[in-house]
């Protein structure tokens, strides 16, 4: 990313996402550094200087925004966010009321906006996913079907299997007849990604906001079987090896993957993951690369149809001019993305030069 210092105070004015991690803003007249995403009045240019660590800001003393807490590796969220997603774990199986979060000091409208923004979904609707999910792994482990609507807090039993139709695809008496797939949202730095994964491994990771995730799941569920959400090993596995990426210490991954594709996708998604971490591929490089020099569009295509991100890297594939090309993530993850591994190989570059020799 560029470094000089206006294009950072232009990152900063416009609150640029792609950024974060990667350069914090010290504040001249109050002693205070920030993240360039924080939401307070923006201060003169004149009355700023930037960092690019925040051990280097504090080094030129200056202290942590309460606001934007820089020293806090996820990025901030509301308190009723984060006090709400810990109810919901600690009590997956409550039916929650707008009385509830009023009850508890927060607005319903506020609350429904800051799961929107991070999941794509209502709180009442993350709630009641948990609920289901519940509800179909008692399912499958043989439990009745009163039992397992009652206990997700549905009254009517039609409303229940239509909830649960919805969410796996079937009627809850088949439930216990086909495979199913499991489905988490996994938190990292630069927003929630959902994993769905089974027995087998993982068929999606996808932020949240990615406009064709809707058209993924349902041909995700046409493909393979019916979705719920719930707990798997699988999932624990992989939200393990998402934090070890995000943290940087180490970008490598083996778990599963077991997406469908057509022969041609598949081949050039193999080409995607031997792209070396901190390095970048245009779509003709790919196309070369498999052997097919003619189909750099249809290698562009082959990448957008990628469900599994990050671990399949198809972030890693740029403009054969240099330029960041679309990312159904949204630009600014690829950016953040691709600053993230150059960092880290950076990094364990200088490590390996540093081991004396044996």
């Amino acid at each position: 990313m560029t470094r000089d210092d206006d294009t950072l105070y232009a990152a900063l004015i416009a609150r640029d996402p792609s950024y974060e991690g990667f350069a914090y803003v010290g504040v001249k007249t109050t002693g205070i550094f920030c993240r360039l995403t924080c939401a307070a009045r923006k201060p003169k240019r004149g009355n700023v200087v930037f960092f690019g660590a925040c051990e280097d800001a504090q080094a030129a003393g200056f202290r942590p925004c309460l606001r934007c807490k820089p020293l806090d590796r996820q990025r901030p969220t509301s308190g009723a966010f984060e006090t709400l997603r810990e109810k919901l774990k600690a009590e997956p199986e409550r039916r929650w009321s707008t009385e509830d979060l009023k009850a508890l000091g927060y607005d319903p409208s506020t609350v429904r906006r800051a799961f929107q923004r991070e999941y794509g979904v209502t709180f009442a609707q993350y709630a009641r996913s948990q609920r289901l999910g519940i509800a179909v792994n008692r399912l499958q482990q043989g439990g009745s079907v009163m039992d397992a609507q009652l206990d997700s807090g549905y009254e009517s039993g039609s409303g229940f299997r239509e909830a649960i139709t919805k969410l796996v695809g079937d009627a809850p008496v088949r439930a216990t007849e086909r495979p199913i797939l499991t489905a988490q949202w996994l938190d990292t730095p630069i927003g929630a990604m959902l994993a769905i994964v089974d027995d087998t491994g993982v068929h999606l990771l996808e932020f949240a906001e990615r406009a064709a995730l809707p058209t993924e799941i349902n041909r995700l569920r046409t493909r393979v079987g019916p979705i719920c959400f719930g707990t798997h090993p699988m999932l624990d596995e992989l939200a393990r090896q998402i934090e070890r990426y995000f943290s940087g210490r180490s970008l490598a991954f083996d778990v599963p993957i077991v997406q469908r594709g057509s022969a041609f996708e598949a081949t050039v998604w193999d080409a995607l993951r031997q792209i070396p971490v901190g390095d970048t591929r245009s779509y003709g490089e790919i196309a070369r690369f498999i052997g097919r020099p003619e189909a750099p569009r249809a290698a562009a295509r082959a990448n957008g149809a990628n469900q599994v991100a990050i671990i399949i890297p198809c972030h890693r594939v740029i403009g054969a001019d240099g330029s960041l090309t679309g990312y159904g993530g949204k630009i600014w993850r690829k950016k953040w993305l691709l600053e993230h591994e150059r960092r880290v190989a950076v990094s364990s570059a200088k490590r390996e030069q540093a081991e004396p020799a044996l």
